[in-house]
């Protein structure tokens, strides 16, 4: 069984690990709560609603990723809403230009903000910004994605995590064929300029490393779909399509571009190929047999600990969390960290359907997915 296949959701929702655990990358300190959990610290911790309003920025990195426009801004504009009435909440997506994203904060800081809650499209680039933005008092929680600069506070996913799943998640896929070093696979990573990138990488090569035989890697900017067909389907022609056993992809959005590329060369259909990020077209790939695995990362939650945390640090609060976090500037940035979820073909009900990710309506929407989803039991 692959990790967390198979759990009883509910269960896994009131326990999701808030805490961050030693692999996170820069981890400084011990957790302060060893109980643990998101619902741990919504119990212990009343609703930090302030009566005076205040201005909040929200700043997403894209929006050619699906969870940005459809989850992340709608549940951190929810949660905003519910624990602070009086705020104003300002957006900006940068659509993935590191220039237009700092553009974006010093529009924000002439409006008057208080607080940031900043995914990076950069991290490094964005650090001139965030110094700016602290300088003039303004707090700043970095979301998803652990900036550089004087960071206040941070809430993710525990991406390292993440790594490992679909590494272990690959092996396991490889093994119903034999042994997972009979021939090479191609490992297609994020860029380098997201830290979280770095995190996936490092996780899977923890559990791919002297098990597999890694014929061709590559890292592929701006997490770009057409780059990774591209240098997929190079990788095949030079290894030989019909050696490589598998593909490694950092998430779904290249794997859509590598899925493409297997086909090109004639790859065999079922041949592993992992993901992330539970893209609606990821979940059909993995019903159709084309993808085998994504990550589902529970987004509400996340957004409600980012919520939670710049409300605490514009009323002069000090957040609450459990561990802790560093960059090269800071050495304890108070941080919530989420659980990841491995979703392949057998759970897709009781994870991302359960959930409300996607609904079965949109998920076997098309005709060439209706009869994977009926033998799913997806009706």
């Amino acid at each position: 069984m692959l990790p967390f296949e198979g759990i009883d959701v509910k269960l896994w929702r009131r326990v999701t690990v808030a805490f961050l655990i030693a692999t996170v990358t820069g981890c400084a300190t011990e957790p302060r709560d060893s109980a643990g959990g998101y619902d741990v610290i919504r119990k212990s911790t009343p609703p930090p609603v302030v009566e005076d309003g205040f201005k909040i920025g929200l700043l997403l990195p894209e929006s050619g990723t699906a969870r940005y426009e459809k989850f992340d801004r709608p549940y951190v504009s929810k949660y905003v809403k519910e624990l602070c009435p009086a705020c104003t909440l300002l957006y900006a997506n940068a659509q993935q230009d590191p220039a237009r994203q700092r553009q974006q904060i010093d529009a924000m800081l002439a409006q008057g903000v208080q607080v940031l809650i900043l995914d990076a499209v950069d991290a490094k680039a964005v650090a001139p910004s965030v110094e700016k933005a602290a300088g003039k008092g303004v707090k700043i929680v970095a979301y998803d994605r652990l900036a550089e600069g004087p960071i206040h506070a941070y809430s993710s996913i525990d991406n390292i995590e993440v790594g490992k799943m679909q590494g272990q998640a690959l092996i396991d896929a490889l093994k119903m064929g034999g042994n997972p070093a009979r021939g090479p696979i191609v490992m297609v990573n994020g860029p380098p300029a997201d830290p979280n990138a770095g995190e996936f990488k490092k996780g899977a090569h923890q559990v791919l490393d002297s098990r597999v035989v890694i014929g061709k890697e590559f890292d592929i900017p701006d997490w770009s779909a057409e780059q990774a067909r591209i240098q997929a389907l190079a990788a095949f022609t030079a290894l030989g399509a019909g050696n490589v056993i598998g593909v490694y992809s950092a998430n779904d959005g290249m794997a859509g571009g590598i899925a493409k590329a297997m086909r090109s060369a004639g790859i065999p259909k079922g041949t592993p190929l992992t993901g992330q990020d539970a893209d609606l077209a990821a979940i059909q790939r993995i019903l159709l047999g084309t993808q085998t695995m994504t990550i589902y990362k529970p987004i509400e939650p996340e957004a409600e600990s980012a919520v939670r945390m710049a409300i605490d640090l514009a009323s002069g609060r000090t957040p609450t969390a459990p561990s802790t976090v560093r960059n090269t500037t800071v050495h304890a940035i108070p941080a919530m960290i989420t659980a990841p979820m491995v979703v392949t073909r057998d759970n897709i009900k009781d994870t991302v359907v359960r959930d409300g990710f996607w609904t079965v309506r949109e998920i076997c929407a098309p005709k060439e997915v209706r009869p994977a989803c009926k033998s799913t039991g997806l009706t």
